[in-house]
């Protein structure tokens, strides 16, 4: 699972390479909370849900989609094949509790976008700051949504399972 879990990141790190220039809305904490009863999102997705509802709700919003099984990558939406067995992911990274607009926090920071994960990650920064990358997840059956999950990494405290390539 934490293979995963380091798969997607650097997934949508380098989605997001592939995605510029394009500003997207970024998700709030709360957008990644679930009823726990009806596992229905924030903005009324739920399990049985058709891709109309999810996109009127998520298509503003980085997607990554996963066809039959294979890696992680940004599709623009009209190109995501929801008739087919799919997963897709919406990620953010929160540091300090706020969600991270990619492109202003490398130049802030003074780093490129593949410099990302390691300097999130790095013991000096975490020393400072609090970094949880979240996501929610949407698996797909038949163009209906199957089963939506709210995951996280905390990465001061799941942080040693990140390993850089």
């Amino acid at each position: 699972m934490k293979k995963i879990i380091v798969s997607l990141i650097l997934t949508f790190s380098l989605s997001l390479l592939s995605a510029c220039g394009k500003e997207k809305p970024l998700l709030t904490a709360t957008d990644y909370d679930l009823d726990a009863e009806t596992a229905q999102t924030i903005r009324g997705v739920k399990i049985g849900d058709n891709a109309d509802s999810f996109l009127a709700a998520y298509k503003e919003y980085d997607i990554l989609s996963s066809v039959d099984g294979g890696d992680y990558r940004y599709l623009p939406v009209e190109e995501i094949p929801f008739d087919k067995a799919l997963t897709t992911i919406l990620p953010s990274f929160f540091v300090d509790g706020t969600a991270v607009e990619i492109d202003s926090f490398c130049e802030n920071n003074g780093i490129e976008k593949e410099g990302l994960l390691p300097f999130l990650t790095d013991e000096a920064y975490l020393e400072h700051h609090a970094v949880v990358y979240q996501y929610l997840v949407f698996e797909w059956e038949n163009g209906t949504i199957r089963d939506i999950r709210s995951e996280s990494m905390d990465y001061n405290k799941d942080g040693s399972y990140y390993t850089a390539n």
